[in-house]
């Protein structure tokens, strides 16, 4: 498998077109749900494009899109820190980060490598100190949280649980490494 980056700072029609294929086919068992539906999936990244910071990493094989990354910039003030459950430590959120908002891989491609390789592309030559995300700690019986780990992100909070989204771990890592 041989899987080419692209990277975007604008969402263009076809780039917007194959991630949604990819995050369809990757979070096919959870569409069900409002939250995870296309529809309110397309919302979110659409909100997320118009921000400061946006970018987003597509992976191709070929013709086929096989997996991406997106997040944007979050600044001091953002509602990204408001939504945590718990106080952040003095100057925590002072500085701008990286939120990656959200990351996806073809089963086919899971365990290559490619999640990790779309990632760090996502990260490199951001200007941000730190990247963010926030993970639902139950997703593979907590095997995505552990990979973050491993990536070097560390829990660091929670976002309340809204009626329509799990409670979810938030996570920071340096931004480069």
């Amino acid at each position: 498998m041989t899987v080419d980056l692209r990277h975007h700072t604008a969402l263009a029609a076809e780039a917007r077109q194959d991630l949604l294929a990819v995050y369809a086919e990757v979070r096919a068992p959870l569409l069900h749900l409002p939250n995870y539906s296309v529809a309110t999936f397309a919302e979110r990244l659409d909100r997320y494009a118009a921000e400061p910071g946006f970018a987003l990493v597509l992976a191709h094989d070929g013709r086929v899109p096989v997996g991406y990354a997106y997040g944007n910039t979050v600044e001091p003030g953002d509602r990204y820190w408001t939504r945590l459950a718990e106080p952040l430590p003095e100057g925590f959120a002072d500085t701008p980060a990286l939120a990656l908002r959200e990351i996806g891989v073809r089963a086919p491609w899971r365990g290559t490598g490619t999640a990790r390789r779309i990632h760090d592309a996502l990260l490199a030559g951001r200007t941000e100190g730190r990247a963010v995300l926030m993970v639902n700690p139950l997703a593979g019986d907590g095997k995505v949280q552990r990979l973050y780990g491993t990536w070097g992100y560390r829990a660091f909070n929670a976002q309340e649980a809204s009626p329509d989204s799990p409670r979810l771990t938030a996570m920071v890592r340096p931004a480069a490494r």
